[in-house]
């Protein structure tokens, strides 16, 4: 067999490959199958997530405070969005194990050390997280107007509301390196079997990329339901982007971005106990939901 994996797998007839890799494709082609029939929102993907997670439990959450150290991120008047996002994420924190006993929570950062990138997706995948949110806090660029024939820079307060990010189909590359180095390398039964040519291991892993991007946005809309229905927020959807953290970490992810720090009444509302607690129990009200969702059996 001509593969990087051919020294595991030269004693083992073609034929006789792995039953449970082969079952894991049938079941996930029988998914395909089924999303067909299911109602679709803008994205087109099923408003409520109708995979089949026979005996899956969310046991891991990974919660990621934007920027760190050097790497401030926005500015308000008189706070950064880095202090903003450890703050909220540590309420997140103690939310989700006060809320959701059986869940783990794991910390990207801690301290205001700053954490690269690649870092924070190596922590999620290694800890295999079963959720990645990252936190965030929004800001407008400064607009350009003409004024007696001079070009000037405007500070742009206008900006409100939340905002919700999935990673782009631009990107799923980068997704689909971290799935196999995470949830099929790291399996030795199904490795062993794991040939990149053979168009089964490509069915397997383009069902954890689709899988994981369907629960992505479907979180997001969740997300963005309680932030609307609950706090009556202003919201200005949900979007695709390349964010390096989202689409490097195999697992589905969603970054949060909690307001506009740059506007004068989204700071004073994202610095106070009721705003940064309106935020935090509007993501544990959709994490529970998208939870219960997913362990239903069916």
């Amino acid at each position: 067999m001509n593969s990087i994996f051919a020294g595991k797998v030269s004693k083992v007839p073609k034929l006789m490959k792995n039953t449970a890799l082969k079952r894991l494709i049938y079941s996930l082609t029988i998914i395909v199958f089924l999303l067909s029939f299911s109602p679709t929102n803008s994205f087109g993907f099923s408003k409520t997530d109708t995979v089949n997670n026979r005996g899956f439990k969310l046991k891991t959450i990974v919660v990621d405070a934007g920027h760190g150290g050097f790497r401030t991120g926005a500015s308000g008047s008189y706070s950064v969005e880095k202090n903003l996002t450890l703050q909220m994420a540590f309420k997140l924190q103690k939310a989700i194990e006060k809320e959701l006993a059986d869940v783990k929570v794991v910390m990207t950062r801690t301290t205001d050390d700053d954490i690269l990138w690649q870092k924070r997706s190596d922590i999620a995948n290694e800890n295999k997280g079963d959720l990645f949110i990252s936190i965030h806090c929004n800001s407008l660029a400064d607009r350009v107007v003409y004024s007696r024939g001079k070009k000037e820079r405007v500070a742009d307060r206008s900006g409100k509301g939340v905002l919700l990010l999935v990673y782009g189909f631009h990107r799923t590359k980068e997704e689909e390196k971290a799935i196999k180095q995470t949830r099929i390398e790291d399996d030795s039964e199904m490795n062993a079997d794991l040939d990149p040519s053979d168009p089964e291991s490509l069915i397997l892993i383009n069902e954890y990329k689709r899988k994981y991007r369907k629960q992505s946005i479907h979180l997001a809309n969740l997300l963005n339901t309680e932030f609307v229905d609950t706090d009556g927020r202003r919201s200005e959807g949900i979007r695709e982007q390349g964010v390096l953290v989202l689409c490097h970490s195999a697992m589905p992810a969603v970054l949060v971005e909690t307001g506009y720090i740059n506007n004068p009444d989204e700071e004073a509302y994202l610095n106070s106990e009721e705003g940064q607690n309106q935020v935090v129990n509007s993501i544990v009200r959709a994490i529970k939901n998208y939870k219960q969702e997913l362990e239903q059996v069916q």
